[in-house]
C-alpha cells in the first residue's frame, strides 16, 4: 500500500471531524476546512491508488 492512500486515509477522517464540527456548532469556515481536507484526502488516495497499479503492473511485467 502506498504512503499515500495512507496519508489521504487520514486527511479523509479529519476533514471529516472538521466538518461534522463545523456543522454541530454552525461554523462554516471550519465546515468548508472539513470539506476541503476531505477532498485532499480523496485525491491522495487516489493518487496511492494510483501508484499501487502502476507499481502491480510493472512487477507482473517483470515475472513475465
Amino acid at each position: 500500500m502506498d504512503k499515500d492512500r495512507i496519508k489521504g486515509s487520514a486527511d479523509q477522517a479529519k476533514g471529516a471531524i472538521k466538518d461534522a464540527a463545523g456543522k454541530l456548532t454552525g461554523d462554516a469556515k471550519l465546515q468548508a476546512e472539513g470539506k476541503a481536507g476531505k477532498l485532499k484526502g480523496k485525491l491522495e488516495s487516489t493518487l496511492g491508488g494510483a501508484k499501487d497499479a502502476v507499481r502491480d503492473a510493472a512487477k507482473k511485467l517483470d515475472r513475465s
